[in-house]
């Protein structure tokens, strides 16, 4: 009689999780659900506070928000370098809350004429709160789980944060309206704290995925190193300065759609609830669709395609997306590419491009990560508004924009299959493995 094989976890079979992940994985889960959902509650306050604040000035809030990028890049890789992981983290986060309850505070007491000026403080602030509090998760998991593993787990792990975009979300939509804007910024505190709460579960079960007890010890360490590192480092390694690139292609694009988009909603919702409600209801359908596909797509596509060809779907979608602009730039076309384009960043690039450093030092996954995901970002961002604004200067229009973003969206697919062809070899040198016929990544 044939052995009865008894069958596998619900979650096993709807992705490829091994014995030991399991913990490490509900925790990362719970991490990045608690940070994106206190982000997804504060963006379209945000969004709706920079339309207030004149589209004309958007280009000059996102100058600023270099600034402050390039700012407090030094501080954190002060941290970095003095502090494990264990307490640099928390410090950071609660860094942030702090900021979120001032801004609370000032909305509550402030009088009706200072909104505009604590409206653009605020769009800077969260534009620098995002990147930073993301990057650090993702450095995090970068430093705890495997190139094989992020393959596997990255895009499960990153559905983790749509539920979290869904829940804030639906939450700032359902309550735009009847809440005050003060007192979603205090879920937002609470939210942040969880997330804190949740990093040290992982950092407690994450030596458990480790064979070495060294390897665990050394990851709990400071990391030392120079606090110039980031910049430096990335400038040396043509692999790095090429995942810049890619960014800083990813942002330039995406800005032109974000101004479009601002653009529009201005022009269609007068009221500020109205516009408020809005960006909240474009973000939970770009959620809704994410999901769908970081549960039952993501790592299927890069373990079949590998690492190359997944990170390019993005810019291929971008080429045909920004072509139908410029052939038809209407409103449903552009809430329909903005809503595909973002699905597939958080679906599908986000977490592949997490893989490319799993293998670099683990000085540069939060030292370099930091400077290309916060500092080149924002440059990103700066050509992106800047340029959107001088084709308005000449006379043009959203056509123009399209047509210019669809040759840097070429450039950008090209730069994606090296990346995935580089990070296949270093993976192969650093454990002396054969690729599976896919790592090239052409």
């Amino acid at each position: 009689m044939a052995d009865i094989v008894p069958p596998r976890p619900v979650l096993a079979r709807l992705i490829d999780v091994r014995p030991g992940e399991g913990r490490v994985l509900a925790w990362a889960w719970a991490y990045i659900f608690a940070i994106l959902a206190a982000y997804y509650v504060l963006r379209p306050i945000r969004d709706q506070m920079g339309v207030a604040g004149g589209i004309e000035n958007l280009p000059w809030l996102f100058t600023a928000t270099l600034v402050g990028m390039l700012a407090l890049n030094l501080p954190f890789a002060w941290l970095v370098k003095r502090l494990p992981r264990a307490r640099f983290v928390p410090l950071t986060y609660r860094f942030f809350a702090s900021h979120i309850l001032l801004f609370a505070l000032a909305l509550y007491g402030a009088p009706p004429e200072w909104d505009v000026w604590i409206g653009r403080v605020f769009f800077v602030w969260l534009s620098i709160f995002n990147l930073f509090v993301v990057s650090i998760f993702w450095a995090t998991i970068v430093d705890v789980f495997s190139t094989e593993q992020g393959k596997r787990l990255f895009g499960f792990i990153a559905a983790g944060a749509t539920l979290g975009a869904i829940a804030g979300s639906s939450l700032t939509a359902g309550l735009a309206r009847s809440v005050p804007t003060w007192g979603l910024m205090l879920g937002a505190v609470l939210l942040l704290e969880a997330a804190v709460f949740s990093m040290r579960g992982l950092a407690r079960h994450a030596a458990g995925l480790h064979r070495v007890p060294a390897e665990a010890e050394a990851r709990a360490a400071p990391i030392g190193g120079s606090v110039f590192a980031g910049i430096t480092r990335t400038l040396a390694s043509p692999y790095l300065l090429n995942i810049s690139l890619f960014l800083l292609l990813f942002a330039v694009t995406s800005t032109f759609l974000y101004f479009e988009q601002a653009g529009i909603a201005k022009r269609s919702f007068p009221d500020r609830a109205a516009q408020t409600a809005f960006f909240a209801s474009v973000d939970l359908a770009v959620n809704v669709l994410t999901l769908g596909v970081q549960l039952f797509l993501t790592g299927r596509i890069t373990r079949a395609i590998g690492v190359g060809p997944t990170l390019a779907i993005l810019p291929a979608l971008s080429v045909l997306g920004f072509a139908a602009l410029a052939v038809s730039p209407t409103i449903a076309a552009i809430v329909a590419f903005q809503v595909l384009r973002r699905a597939g960043n958080f679906a599908i690039s986000r977490p592949v491009r997490e893989v490319l450093f799993t293998v670099v030092p683990r000085e540069d996954r939060y030292k370099a990560k930091s400077f290309i995901d916060t500092v080149v970002y924002r440059l990103g961002d700066q050509v992106g508004a800047w340029s959107f604004a001088g084709i308005g200067a000449l006379g043009l229009g959203a056509t123009a924009a399209a047509i210019v973003a669809v040759p840097l969206s070429a450039a950008w697919l090209v730069n994606s299959l090296w990346l995935g062809r580089e990070q296949a070899r270093r993976a192969q040198e650093a454990e002396g493995a054969t690729p599976d016929g896919h790592g090239a990544g052409i």
